[in-house]
């Protein structure tokens, strides 16, 4: 492996969506991460080709049945050199399995026992199912986002799942990490999505103790209440994302547009904004959005074309950075961010549970004659 976190060694017990999230993110930037998969199949997620599964990038998997107590020793025996352990269950499933943070510590005290749930560890709903919309909505986020006069819009399973849960528990590990190199003990990371989706909305929870932030969705500065800060639809049905919030760049964009700022009134007046927002939307529904990304998008108007998941990887400035890989004919986004000394390698696809892929993940761990002796008992397959 290559990158800054080369030579750092995570155990991941298989789950779904944040979790796998996390463990890919770290096996990006060079980690050497193990996948411990269920012996049984089981449905994790949103079923699809294992191809398809790109969370699973960039790492090997290995079967066991965690119901075996020769197996869960083997995981053991794994977590005594690693540095990190992923688990995404409910709480006191691993507990159950003889793989909680007891035992694991106890193999090896200076572990970073990650565990990333919706709710938490502990707290009234700790047990209960729930979803990135359910976490969301717990955090006034949801609230926040939508049209005015309509139901909150509800987003992709970015805002909760992957950057409140999945990027939140990479910084815990990776901070534990670090602190053990000193103190020499590890410690348990009780990574909630419900937290860290709060903790990403800081800055409004101050606005709207300031009484800068309005309740009701889209009345504010950049929640589609204000004309400078919106989506409006083109000549050809398509759309560009316009937001120059500071004075200058909202003046290039008027400029731009042939519009006189006079007419619009003063940017920052709410009562303005409703018919300036009439103003900028027959403005753009005169030429077609890529039209308008030629005429805008270098300028510091700061406006761009809405694109499609099919099309991002297409965009010159996306193409320029190498933003987008292609890993097994599927086009997904490549390792980020950028190293400028230590930059990881391009990852490589989703790999199924086969012998050869077994005994060659299980080599970075293990001696030759150790993965022998658990085929020949039985607990890999």
């Amino acid at each position: 492996m290559s990158g800054p976190l080369a030579g750092l060694k995570v155990v991941e017990l298989a789950g779904i969506g944040p979790g796998p999230m996390c463990a890919m993110l770290l096996a990006d930037l060079g980690a050497t991460v193990i996948r411990v998969d269920r012996k049984q199949a089981v449905s994790l997620g949103i079923p699809r080709p294992l191809k398809f599964n790109t969370l699973l990038r960039n790492r090997g998997s290995i079967a066991l049945d965690l119901k075996d107590p020769a197996a869960v020793e083997t995981v053991l025996q794994l977590v005594e050199q690693a540095d990190a352990l992923i688990e995404g269950f409910r709480p006191g499933v691993t507990e159950r399995l003889g793989l909680g943070p007891e035992p694991c510590l106890a193999r090896n005290p200076r572990l970073a026992y990650g565990r990333l749930t919706g709710w938490g560890q502990h707290g009234p709903l700790a047990k209960t199912a729930g979803h990135d919309i359910n976490y969301l909505a717990l955090t006034g986020i949801l609230d926040a986002i939508g049209r005015e006069g309509q139901p909150p819009s509800i987003p992709v399973n970015i805002v909760g799942d992957y950057a409140g849960g999945s990027l939140y528990l990479a910084v815990g590990l990776l901070a534990a990490i670090l602190e053990a190199r000193q103190s020499g003990r590890g410690q348990v990371i009780d990574a909630a999505i419900v937290d860290g989706a709060a903790h990403l909305a800081t800055t409004f929870f101050g606005m709207v103790a300031g009484g800068i932030w309005k309740s009701g969705r889209g009345t504010n500065l950049t929640d589609s209440g204000s004309h400078f800060y919106d989506c409006y639809e083109c000549a050809d049905g398509g759309w560009v994302a316009v937001g120059p919030i500071e004075e200058k760049f909202f003046g290039e964009l008027l400029t731009r547009l042939g519009i006189d700022a006079a007419s619009l009134g003063p940017q920052m007046s709410r009562e303005h904004w409703r018919p300036a927002k009439a103003v900028l939307a027959a403005k753009f529904k005169t030429r077609s959005r890529d039209e308008w990304a030629a005429l805008l998008e270098t300028s510091d108007a700061c406006v761009s074309p809405v694109l499609a998941f099919g099309e991002a990887h297409r965009h010159h400035h996306l193409k320029a950075r190498g933003t987008f890989v292609e890993i097994d004919g599927i086009v997904q986004a490549g390792r980020a961010p950028p190293f400028s000394r230590t930059p990881p390698a391009t990852p490589t696809p989703p790999q199924a549970v086969t012998p050869d892929n077994t005994d060659r993940t299980l080599s970075m761990w293990f001696a030759a004659d150790k993965i022998a002796e658990l085929r020949q008992r039985g607990l890999i397959g």
